[in-house]
């Protein structure tokens, strides 16, 4: 497993808090949390655009 610097959790009520990591590769990982074994990789910048879109609105859908 690569070195990942994960960030406290984010959680929400009733369900799974998520957690946020950096490598000093330039990646970004996204695992739930005690599962950071189990996570979803790609870039930093993926990463921001990802916050970018999710702030935006444009996951609302899916709330």
């Amino acid at each position: 497993m690569p070195d990942v610097n994960w960030e406290e959790p984010y959680c929400g009520e009733g369900s799974a808090c998520f957690r946020i990591g950096t490598d000093t590769a330039g990646n970004a990982y996204i695992a739930i949390n005690g599962a950071e074994d189990h996570y979803l990789t790609d870039t930093r910048e993926a990463l921001r655009t990802l916050i970018r879109d999710i702030k935006a609105g444009k996951a609302d859908h899916l709330l």
